[in-house]
């Protein structure tokens, strides 16, 4: 009788032991997989309003249709770092505006006035894991090179409108999205 219970006792050791294995193997797979952190993203357009949100290089605002932008709204998505999304835009009229952060209206809306730069950038842990790149399409210059992590992004003393723009994460050691030449002009 004795050897019976020790027996099932066993049994029920390694069904214990085959159970916590498996639970801890899926446990650790799925639900502590790094969660990647991607930017979502919204301009606000001439004669069309705040359009639907973006992410990740996706396009905001238009481009070959010749209406500016007036606004922006930007959200870091999934951040479990340390630390924010700021951005400034230079705005007709106004110039520099103060940075703002993770949502926050930059720009305006409903004055008529259009973006003719950007700075984008992160803070804390967030901008020692990722860059932040960002282009923008800028009347007469189209599509101009990726800026990054605060370089201006548009134009300056030509009162020229932004019509669209690509905003998008990148690991640091990673390679820019494409050229990073030609991405502000100043008169």
């Amino acid at each position: 009788m004795k050897g019976g219970k020790r027996m099932k006792k066993l049994i029920w050791i390694v069904i214990l032991e085959l159970f916590l294995t498996i639970f801890l193997g899926l446990f650790n797979s799925s639900s502590l997989a790094t969660v990647v952190p991607s930017v979502s993203y919204t301009t606000h357009v001439q004669n069309i309003g705040w359009q639907d949100y973006v992410t990740e290089g996706n396009q905001a605002g238009t481009s070959g249709k010749g209406l500016r932008l007036e606004g922006i709204k930007i959200n870091l998505q999934n951040n479990s770092y340390g630390g924010e999304i700021q951005y400034a835009t230079h705005v007709q009229n106004i110039g520099w505006q103060n940075y703002v952060k993770n949502g926050a209206t930059a720009g305006t809306s409903g004055k008529g006035l259009k973006l003719e730069a950007i700075q984008i950038r992160l803070t804390g842990e967030m901008a020692q894991k990722y860059d932040i790149y960002y282009r923008v399409h800028c009347q007469n210059f189209g599509w101009m090179g990726w800026a990054k992590n605060g370089e201006a992004a548009g134009s300056e003393g030509y009162c020229y409108r932004l019509e669209g723009i690509q905003i998008k994460l990148v690991e640091k050691g990673k390679p820019a999205p494409g050229s990073t030449e030609n991405t502000f002009k100043r008169r």
